[in-house]
């Protein structure tokens, strides 16, 4: 108890040294088991002091170090073992007291054996890879992490994979938010039943101990936190107490895994109000509680929260400093009516940034007295807890705390309820946060996981008023950002609107509030709440009216604006966020008939804002000039509610519309909207910078129409629909500015619109009509026509990928709804328009997509330009649209021309919208349709044909949707007489298409053509700006109808009449003098709309009285009409369209269609062509000749491009290139004749002035790669699988190089093999030749040009100046003769031991060359610097094998290397065989005929000693000298153990070049020899004791006979006995015998052997013959391959018949007697067999059978690779990488990008590209799916591999759907890395700076 005691008195004075009594430290088990017994008994008052005292003291003793974070008292942390032993020492008294004196990790195994797992709560944190089903999901957010995703059945479900952003917790086992039948096997169980109940003494200590531990937690938190000075918390200090405090955290993390039973004490200690009270009260007598608690009401106000307990009531108070005054003000000023309050500035310190006087905030009575604001009062653990994790801005391990806790029912609420009360205080911290995102991120982690549970959401709504709090809480954070709006009425406009350039909206630091908003919102019961309250819809309402009209644009006229602010994406993103979503949240449980009256509430509150705004603004009848906003969302609001309202919930569309004043200012702004459209599109508003093109583009583009562009039409239809059409109708055109324009005279003044701007007005203005009068989007279409016609549009623009597909059409834009409406007939709409195209490759090497294309039954019948225009961001998608219609008739011969845009039959409009086809049926539409009929007849400047049709599209939908047959048929044609009062008599479209009209009197200035002549017959017409009538002709003025229309409605609503309509002093009349004067003349025009028809389809067809009423000849015609619903044509078939539905519909029509065709029309006037007109006449036919003469140079261009293209080759497919000769061969010619593509002469190269080749030289280890097998290795998938590198070609050849250098002399060794396998230097040309000092020059050019290249001058890299192909060195020609033509190549009749010796002389001149090196040539200099190239190309290691660096040794062995790397590497693209013969054109694309020159150039500087001369070793017998001194030196390589390749290179490269035919001949004939010998001994060896003695004596009988040298089985007998003496075979134990596989060997199989060892030399050698002397290659089966090359090689006698089955021996040809020679090279074994048995026979045994190479073979399913690496940890670093990637080469595992992995400034990627791949490699990006190609200092992204279902990629695994491998595409990525065209094929590289 002294102990006790003693720790009870430490507790007070902190000052102590921390570390409790010695007796306690000694023994915590001890101590701890006491206590516990102690605590067990019934009585345990005393227990429960003593443990108090003890854990007093133990957990205070951490306090201090707190105090020394803050920098405050550091001097009471004296003790105690350095900061941070204290805190361990305590924990580890916890744990120990946790578990009651026994083993801590034994408690908590115990307490996890009573969890009952029913959920899974994992919690994870931003970046963690994710699943989401939405088959399985009730709410949207639902998400599984993978292992129960992987454990659960899923199959065929839609699913998707992704990162989560900020944070999630897994919901399997919570039906509440997905369905069961998705649950993985671990929480289908409900296991509570059989779970036993927890014993009481388990957990009995914890529920004592923790209060204490959490208490301590928060003190800590309490002291740490310092109120930040002026400039906000220092992050620094914030994390500093952050870290500290990590074991604490995660100690409280690590419990709650403990599972249920311990969440169930935590969550009893975290809401127990009376702990907290006795705890934390800061009453008593302890001096640091006190302090502490001190601290904590500071805190609290300085967030600008009351501690209640101060204030009786929640009154008027003093505002804190850091509250806005204007909040408080405001709100308490609120609560009683609707007051206005003014912000007084003087203290508004919120960043108000200097608006103070300038806003006046209106505020509803909505809101409820401001105790949501600014009072909070904590009662438990939890809500400190949550309260100081919002003050430290949400540290991640606090938020997985909360998170983890959350599986425990009880806890979920209370926790629910805590942060809902402190949501306020949330926001306000979020606004001042400096790492807002981070932030934002954390609390959506938190809310997302307790609003999508819809009980929850229901219960938190009803008792802790949720929704009000939402509501006023964005409210208010938005309050902090208003200005006034300037829209309409800049002074006295009382409206305010958000600043879009604040932080707040920039960063989009309201997102994690209304993403809450929306995700309750999408819980029915909480929407049904707040669609009953009217003051919330009150409040909100007020909330969407601060974004009316926000970020307002004005038009630039004079300069361009100095600076394009870029706050357009912010408002945009913010009107979606904040008013859309929530809206298409609402309207979700709007469904049905019962719910009308939350339409009615909705409809109501918005039209009482609208009112409330157009007061606000000052606004009457006009909108102010020249500004435009693209924000209305109240009239957004109210228009996608009346939608609503009529589509669903069958309420009449007039109980919710209001008065015709009201319609009128209604259509007003979203009228100006699309007339802006127009604007911007015609270029108006070009000063405003590109920012203004992006608001239009954004304003129809997917994400945003259905909330932006959709509603504004359809609010515009229903005014259509309402008001009266006249008033319509001009309102448009005057919107449109086009006005003035509408006058049949020829000239006009169009005051507010410059002349190149009218057209494209015009179109617009009759576009939007098309558009207004033909779109069913809301008037009646149902949601499957709806998805299938913005499918069409979208296909008809172009293919588009599925995902793409899915992104375009716009979903109901509540992405919470996860679901694209009805997405499952999604799939089927679009199986039903289009058709798949599977991804193709071209063979450019872009990769293709798997697209969807439109049926042809889709262009057919369904291709509608009109929503097309609606939904194209840019104009050129709806001239792609119409081009590939046109495609589409052409193909189908449907139609040969160019197609107008067809016109289509529309869906029936829904009763409702009537009213808008009254539109087509107005005079002043008709008045309209008539002039610019007739001006287009008339050819007036400034109309198009787009006008035309678009004049047609109108008429033709008027006659579809006319009244019932007329009933006047008897009615007079009119004569002049009755067209006084006005120019059509009624307003039905099809009675008026007849009516004549006479004379027009038109104001036209004074210089117009029709003023000059005395008659009024002149060709002429109105103005529409001015039809006044003086008798006979009559005039209309569209904007005077206007202001008569307007007068009348307002009249008619309303008595005050005066003081709505306010006198306009408008600019349309211009001032007097400007200008020519305007003069009135009246114009004879005696035409019809029909008359005026019938002359534009002679006109449009050229020829006269073209048109013929077909009813004349069929008039069945009339009665049923056959008019298709869809119909395709040009005007001509539009004109005959019209005339034939106007005389069906009425008998009058028809007789003067007939009439007018009986009148021969007179030929239309010439036109008259003023000066102005003649000079853009001129100026179109200069365009006209200066296009046609590009056009000439382009066809002339492109022909030479074309032959140029048929002669040389296409770079991306080696397998189908069209021959190129490099050199052009002419039999009289003996010189090689060169062309230089740089300077375009034509020559031979030459000493001085050289000409090369263009070659791309790269290091490659391709060859390496090749195994025996030939199955490729798979890319590991699991840890059990790996792969090892030493069965490859690379490695095997090593292990020989090093054995022969064990044993024999380095310098005979690096001439017995060849290296390059790995890290070679494989050169291809792309077959131009140019002059080298050409090149130097072009090179000189290509540095000073600073146009960012894809490769580096500096490193001698170019692009071939002709064919673009990347190279980076020029091989030298040697100067001489042709190839083909070769005077050597003439076969001698010498024998072959002549021959022998001429070679052997040859080779014996050193440098007995044409050239001489001694007098330095350019050429000369030129193959010197190539070499140089060469050798720089590869690195060190791979050219520097012999044991004494620098020896010239070394040298010599590279450049025979090189010589057979291209050899090698030709015959792998050939396929790894000859049998295609001469048809592949690697061959004429090579350059191997001048490398060969290069190389023998710079060998011959190097002589072999001539007794080391191999050529005497197979050519001669020496003396054989046993007593040879083996020891004193190494040995030569014996010739048995020589490559004999090599050996071939070797002696070719000695020889003078050009070399004779025959002795190339001879050469190979006695290599043959020795290389059959090597195939013998290699067989003997391979085969039996049994097999080899019964050869023995077999080919020991025959010896005698006469052609024994020819005899395969005497050779090898022969062999075999010459071994025997060697001991080689003595060795073999009988484990020997039992590996080797016991084949029988019959004689075919023997002969299958050798043959399979000769033909690789065979190969190569056919090869290089014919590369030197141009032979063509022949093909042949594979099974004949050998002997046909034999013959070809000479090797083969000619007279040879293949009649019997072929014998390789026959081709033998020994130069000296076979069997002496042979003895003489087993001999040179002998000596070193008898002491190394095991390394001699595995020296004869060589692997000359390579498999093609291959990369490694990859799983069908990209989740095997995914699951598998993204987790896997790094062998170096042993860190799991944040990009890992994997060779498809080797299959190592690396870090893209990682420093941790970085050598000497090499980050691994391309260290590792140099080591596998000597600078090539190819890596999977494991994160993102695609591959990454390396290539020496560049990379690019070479695309992925593996495709969806849709046969997309997804790069970056954006969405998340499994992925299947597309082996083609594979195959080709493959190609390319053995045919080395990489550099060729992908075209967008970039520097690595070695940092991936």
């Amino acid at each position: 108890m002294a102990a006790a005691a003693a720790a009870a008195v430490g507790g007070q004075q902190p000052s102590q040294p921390e570390l409790p009594a010695p007796g306690l430290a000694l023994d915590k088990a001890a101590t701890a088991a006491h206590l516990k017994a102690a605590l067990s008994r019934p009585d345990n008052r005393a227990g429960a002091e003593e443990l108090q005292a003890l854990l007093e003291r133990v957990l205070s003793a951490e306090r201090p170090l707190a105090a020394a974070a803050g920098g405050e008292d550091a001097a009471a942390a004296g003790g105690g073992g350095g900061p941070g032993a204290a805190e361990e020492e305590a924990l580890e008294w916890c744990k120990c007291l946790l578990a009651g004196g026994g083993g801590y990790d034994e408690f908590c195994a115990a307490v996890r054996a009573y969890d009952p797992a029913a959920l899974c709560g994992l919690v994870w944190t931003a970046n963690f890879v994710a699943y989401r089903c939405r088959t399985c999901g009730i709410s949207p957010c639902m998400s599984l992490c993978a292992e129960c995703f992987h454990q659960g059945d899923h199959t065929g479900h839609d699913f998707n994979m992704f990162r989560s952003q900020a944070g999630g917790a897994c919901d399997c086992g919570d039906s509440n938010v997905m369905r069961e039948s998705g649950f993985c096997k671990r929480h289908q169980i409900k296991s509570s039943s059989n779970i036993p109940c927890v014993p009481k003494d388990l957990l009995m200590m914890s529920e004592f101990v923790l209060p204490r531990f959490i208490f301590c937690l928060i003190q800590y938190l309490r002291e740490g936190y310092n109120e930040p000075a002026a400039d906000g918390p220092s992050e620094k200090d914030l994390n500093k107490v952050l870290q500290l405090l990590e074991p604490q955290i995660s100690f409280l993390e690590d419990l709650t895994k403990m599972g249920g039973a311990m969440r169930s004490v935590l969550t009893q200690v975290l809401t127990n109000q009376q702990n907290y009270k006795d705890l934390t009260s800061g009453l008593g007598e302890n001096a640091c509680v006190k302090k502490s608690h001190e601290k904590y009401l500071i805190a609290l106000k300085s967030s600008g929260l009351t501690y209640p307990e101060d204030k009786l009531v929640y009154g008027v108070q003093e505002p804190s400093a850091g509250t806005s005054s204007l909040a408080v003000q405001g709100f308490v000023g609120a609560t009683g009516t609707l007051g206005q309050v003014d912000s007084s500035d003087e203290d508004d310190q919120d960043g108000s940034q200097g608006l103070g006087k300038r806003k006046r905030v209106k505020l509803s009575s909505g809101t409820k007295d401001q105790s949501i604001m600014d009072v909070l009062k904590h009662k438990s653990f939890l809500e400190e807890l949550l309260f100081w994790t919002i003050k430290y801005e949400f540290p991640q391990k606090m938020v997985t705390f909360l998170l983890n806790m959350l599986p425990d029912q009880e806890y979920k609420v209370a926790f629910t309820k805590t942060f809902v009360q402190h949501y306020a205080f949330i926001m306000k911290t979020l606004k001042k946060s400096h790492e807002s995102d981070t932030m934002s991120n954390r609390i959506v982690h938190i809310s997302v996981q307790l609003f999508s549970n819809e009980e929850l959401a229901r219960q938190v709504t009803e008792e802790c008023q949720l929704l009000d709090i939402m509501v006023t809480v964005l409210l208010y954070m938005m309050e902090s950002c208003l200005i006034k709006s300037e829209l309409q009425d800049e002074e006295n406009s009382l409206h305010v609107v958000v600043n879009c350039g604040e932080a707040l909206l920039k960063n989009n630091t309201y997102w994690p509030l209304v993403s809450d908003f929306i995700n309750i919102l999408s819980h029915q019961s909480v929407a049904k709440r707040f669609l009953e309250d009217h003051g919330l819809l009150v409040t909100w309402m007020n909330f969407v009216s601060f974004f009316q009209g926000m970020n307002l644009n004005k038009r630039e006229l004079n300069e361009h604006v100095e600076f394009e602010s870029q706050t357009y994406y912010a408002a945009f993103a913010a009107e979606l966020e904040a008013c859309a979503q929530p809206m298409w949240g609402l309207l979700s449980h709007c469904k049905v008939r019962e719910t009308q009256e939350y339409t009615r509430n909705v409809v109501r509150y918005c039209l009482e804002a609208l009112q409330d705004w157009f007061d606000a603004i000052n606004f009457v009848d006009e909108p102010a000039p020249n500004q435009v906003t693209f924000h209305l969302p109240l009239h957004r609001y109210y228009a996608m509610f009346l939608s609503k309202a009529v589509k669903c919930q069958e309420l009449d569309l007039d109980s919710v519309l209001p008065d015709q004043e009201m319609l009128m200012k209604l259509m007003i702004h979203p009228l100006q909207i699309q007339a802006s459209l127009a604007e911007i599109h015609s270029n108006m508003w070009v000063r405003n910078g590109l920012q203004i093109k992006g608001q239009a583009m954004t304003y129809v583009q997917s994400h945003f129409c259905n909330s932006m562009i959709d509603p504004d039409i359809y609010l515009l239809q229903v005014c259509a629909s309402r008001l009266d059409p006249d008033y319509f109708i001009s309102s448009v055109f005057e919107r449109f500015k086009v006005v003035d324009l509408l006058t049949m005279a020829s000239q006009h003044q169009n005051t507010v619109l410059d002349a190149e701007h009218e057209r494209s007005m015009l179109e617009g203005a009759l576009t939007f009509l098309v558009i207004l009068l033909s779109l069913r989007l809301h008037l009646g279409m149902s949601d499957d026509e709806i998805l299938r016609a913005e499918m069409v549009a979208q296909l008809c623009m172009n293919d588009r990928t599925h995902s793409s597909l899915l992104d375009l059409i716009p979903e109901n834009p509540n992405p919470k709804s996860g679901i694209i409406p009805g997405s499952y007939s999604f799939e089927s709409v679009l199986s039903a328009v289009a058709d798949f195209k599977a991804p193709v490759f071209e063979p450019g090497g872009s990769m293709q997509q798997g697209m969807y294309t439109p049926k042809a039954e889709v262009w057919d019948q369904e291709f509608d330009p009109v929503m097309v225009i609606l939904r194209t961001v840019y104009r050129r998608d709806v001239q792609s649209a119409m081009d590939r219609y046109t495609a589409f008739l052409k193909q189908s011969g449907k139609f040969p021309g160019n197609p107008w845009p067809p016109y289509k039959k529309r869906t029936s409009l829904h009763p409702s919208y009537k009213g808008l086809m009254r539109l087509l049926h107005c005079k002043t539409l008709h008045i309209v349709l008539f002039t610019l009929l007739y001006k287009i007849l008339m050819d007036h400047q400034n109309l198009s044909e787009h006008v035309l049709c678009m004049v047609l599209y109108l008429i033709e939908l008027g006659l579809e949707n006319s009244a019932e047959e007329e009933s006047d048929e008897e009615a007079s044609v009119g004569g002049p007489e009755r067209c006084h009062d006005s120019w059509f008599p009624g307003s039905n479209l099809v009675s008026n298409m007849r009516h004549f009209i006479n004379y027009v009197r038109v104001r036209v200035p004074e210089t117009a053509p029709e003023v000059k002549r005395d008659s009024p017959a002149s060709t002429s017409s109105d103005n529409l700006g001015s039809l006044q009538n003086s008798g006979t002709a009559q005039v209309f003025s569209l904007v005077a109808e206007r202001r008569k229309k307007f007068q009348e409605i307002i009249n008619r609503s309303s008595s005050e009449a005066n003081q709505v309509v306010r006198p306009k002093t408008s600019s349309k009349w211009s001032a007097p003098g400007s200008a020519p004067q305007l003069t009135t003349a009246i114009l004879e025009i005696k035409e019809s709309i029909l008359s005026l028809l019938i002359k534009l389809h002679h006109k449009l067809s050229g020829k006269q009285n073209s048109y013929y009423p077909p009813w004349l000849d069929d008039i069945e015609i009339l009665i049923q009409p056959e008019i298709p619903k869809y119909s395709h044509g040009d005007g001509i078939t539009a004109v005959e369209r019209i005339l034939l539905k106007a005389a069906s519909q009425s008998r009058m029509n028809k007789r003067i269609i007939e009439e007018i065709c009986r009148k021969v029309t007179p030929p239309v006037p010439p036109k008259k062509v003023t000066a102005a007109e003649k000079k853009t006449l001129d100026k179109e036919e200069r365009r006209q000749k200066a296009r046609e003469r590009q056009q000439k140079l382009l066809a002339e261009f492109a022909s030479r491009q074309k032959s140029f293209m048929e002669t040389a080759m296409d770079v991306d497919s080696p397998e189908n290139d069209i021959p190129m000769e490099i050199t052009t061969a002419e039999p009289q010619v003996s010189e090689a004749v060169y062309d230089c593509v740089i300077c375009g002469q034509s020559g031979p190269s030459s000493e001085d002035r050289p000409t090369g080749l263009v070659v791309l030289l790269q290091a490659s280890s391709v060859l390496g790669q090749c195994r025996d097998n030939v199955e490729p290795k798979k890319l590991p998938i699991s840890e059990e699988e790996q792969i090892y590198p030493w069965d490859t070609c690379a490695a095997v050849h090593d292990v020989r190089l090093s054995l022969l250098q064990r044993y024999f002399k380095d310098s005979s060794c690096l001439l017995a093999v060849s290296i390059g396998w790995e890290g070679g230097v494989y050169v291809q040309t792309c077959g131009h030749t140019l002059h080298i000092d050409c090149h130097k020059s072009y090179m000189e050019s290509l540095r000073n040009d600073q146009v960012l290249q894809g490769f580096s001058v500096d490193k001698g890299e170019f692009t071939c100046p002709l064919c673009r192909q990347f190279a980076n060195s020029v091989l030298p020609c040697y100067p001489g003769s042709n190839v083909e033509n070769n005077p050597w190549q003439r076969p001698s009749n010498k024998s072959i031991q002549d021959l022998i010796k001429e070679v052997e002389e040859l080779q014996g001149r050193p440098g007995a060359f044409p050239v001489s090196i001694s007098s330095e040539t350019n050429l000369s200099k030129e193959m010197e610097s190539v070499m140089k190239d060469i050798k720089n190309t590869t690195q060190k290691k791979y050219r520097d094998y012999s044991k004494t660096p620098g020896s010239p040794d070394n040298d010599f062995l590279f450049m025979y290397s090189v010589a057979r790397t291209n050899l090698e590497l030709e015959l792998i693209h050939r396929g790894g065989n000859l049998c295609s013969g001469g048809a592949s054109t690697a061959g004429k694309r090579s350059c191997l005929n001048q490398l060969f020159h290069v190389l023998a150039l710079h060998m011959r500087l190097y002589s072999i000693d001539s007794e080391y001369n191999p050529w005497r070793k197979l050519t001669q017998l020496e003396e054989m000298n046993p007593q040879l001194g083996y020891e004193e030196r190494q040995p030569e390589v014996p010739i048995l153990y020589h490559d004999v390749t090599s050996l071939l290179l070797i002696q070719i490269l000695m020889m003078p070049q050009p070399l004779r035919k025959d002795h190339f001949t001879c050469i190979v004939k006695v290599l043959f020899t020795l290389l059959y010998t090597q195939a013998l001994a290699a067989l003997s060896v391979k085969c039996s004791e049994e097999d080899r003695s019964a050869w023995k004596h077999a080919g020991a009988l025959k010896k005698s006979t006469c052609d024994a040298e020819k005899s395969y089985e005497v050779l090898l007998s022969f062999v075999i006995s010459e071994l025997f003496k060697g001991k080689l075979y003595h060795e073999e134990g009988t484990q020997e015998c039992a590996m080797v596989n016991p084949i029988s060997w019959s004689p075919e199989s023997m002969e299958k052997c050798l043959q399979d060892f000769c033909l690789p030399f065979l190969r190569i050698t056919s090869l290089l013959q014919h590369h030197l002397f141009g032979e063509d290659l022949p093909s042949c089966q594979e099974e004949e391959e050998f002997s046909v090359l034999a013959s070809c090689l000479g090797l083969l006698p000619t007279f040879y018949q293949t009649e019997h089955p072929f014998i390789s021996a026959s081709c033998l040809d020994w130069p000296v007697p076979a069997f002496d020679i042979i003895t003489q090279w087993c001999f040179e074994i002998k000596s070193f067999t008898e002491r190394h048995a095991e390394q001699g026979k595995a020296l004869l045994i060589q692997e000359s059978k390579w498999k093609l190479p291959h990369l490694l073979q990859l799983p069908e399913n990209y989740n095997t690779i995914f699951q598998y690496y993204h987790r896997k940890t790094c062998s170096v670093c042993t860190k799991v990488p944040k990009d890992p990637a994997v060779c498809l080469v080797c299959g190592t595992f690396v870090c893209l990008k990682g420093l941790c992995c970085k050598q000497q400034s090499y980050c691994e990627c391309v260290l590792h590209s140099q080591n596998c791949g000597a600078g090539t490699g190819i890596f999977l990006l494991i994160n993102a799916s695609v591959i990454i190609i390396i290539r020496g200092h560049r990379f690019c992204l070479w695309g992925s591999v593996y495709l969806d279902a849709h046969g997309e990629e997804d790069r970056d695994l954006r969405r998340g759907k499994p992925l299947y491998i597309c082996k083609e595409r594979y195959k080709v990525l493959e190609q390319q890395w053995i045919s080395h065209t990489f550099d060729h094929i992908n075209k967008r590289w970039g520097p690595h700076y070695n940092g991936l």
